[in-house]
């Protein structure tokens, strides 16, 4: 039992250094992505998820191995806690046959069914009915699985959102739908765009629990996301949470960010989830600093290998370029 915080009781110290390093693991990563795309080295587009860590991790920490997730188009964060490979992440990126989707798919489409990720998706709430059906499948199949379905803010206002939440309500389907909401969606903000204070309010349109959570907590976040699982795996259907964060980089690898102020993005890093979990693993003994620093260096080491395999990788070739793909 810790002295600072209250944690879901299957979530052991020894996790919570697993997610320490995990949520360094995703920094580095979309970071080292970043720089990348700033010079050229990769092509298409990204949409980075630097500030968001939190709720990444600590809702799929929750989760057991038979458990699924739906990820979104700023989805790096729930493939690396899902248990993706950085190595196999990296070299899709750099467009290598190594990669998720033999370097085809690029940043947006990265899944991994072995692991229960269902994939990303470049729609913006295309998600949601892929983790429904995957909740229909559990219910109907008595496989006893709890899908998480990743989501923006923006996507809140697509009619799939919705659509879904609305069959998952009434049939009592094992899902769980998690808004990131990171303030902005693309360059306006939230209360721009929602004429209410919460997403998760919008639960009780369809009778089912809606919750507001600190999304740069990682505590809260798990503890919010274990309730909500557990109430899906018990069959008492699906609920809706809201992760409040903020994401540090630009909507896109193209976005200046001139929408906000510098002061607005100050404020946030000093919520910086990463270092808020530190700092309870230090104070209660779990971690030393030295041990900390470890972890946070182990993590950008494992990043630099995978650049390494990726740019060491061999490119797809022309006779392979129709290959894997459906018209």
């Amino acid at each position: 039992m810790l002295k600072t915080v209250d944690i879901p009781k299957q979530i052991t110290e020894e996790k919570l250094v697993d997610l320490y390093r995990q949520m360094w693991l995703i920094r580095y990563f979309e970071e080292k992505v970043d720089e990348f795309f700033a010079k050229g080295m990769i092509h298409g587009t990204t949409h980075l998820a630097v500030g968001q860590e939190a709720s990444a991790a600590g809702a799929i920490a929750v989760l057991d191995q038979r458990d699924k997730i739906t990820s979104t188009h700023r989805g790096h964060g729930h493939c690396i806690a899902k248990g993706a490979e950085v190595n196999g992440m990296m070299a899709e990126l750099f467009g290598r046959t190594t990669g998720y989707c033999k370097g085809k798919g690029g940043s947006m489409h990265i899944a991994d069914l072995d692991i229960g990720n269902l994939g990303a998706n470049g729609i913006v709430g295309g998600g949601f009915a892929i983790a429904t059906g995957a909740a229909l499948t559990s219910q109907m199949k008595k496989l006893g699985y709890v899908v998480l379905c990743f989501f923006g803010d923006g996507a809140s206002n697509e009619g799939s959102f919705h659509e879904a939440v609305n069959l998952a309500s009434i049939w009592k389907l094992p899902v769980v739908f998690i808004c990131e909401n990171n303030q902005y969606g693309m360059s306006g903000p939230v209360k721009d765009m929602v004429n209410i204070e919460h997403i998760a309010e919008r639960a009780k349109s369809y009778g089912i629990p809606g919750k507001v959570v600190d999304g740069n907590d990682i505590f809260d976040v798990m503890n919010n996301v274990n309730e909500a699982v557990q109430y899906a795996r018990n069959g008492k259907g699906p609920s809706i949470i809201e992760a409040k964060t903020y994401r540090w980089k630009g909507h896109s690898k193209s976005d200046a960010k001139k929408y906000r102020t510098r002061e607005e993005e100050k404020e946030w890093k000093q919520k910086d989830p990463i270092m808020r979990l530190r700092s309870v693993l230090i104070e209660e003994g779990i971690l030393t600093e030295e041990k900390a620093d470890f972890y946070k260096n182990e993590a950008k080491e494992s990043i630099e290998e995978s650049v390494e395999f990726a740019k060491n990788s061999p490119k797809p070739t022309l006779d392979t370029l129709m290959e894997d793909i459906y018209a």
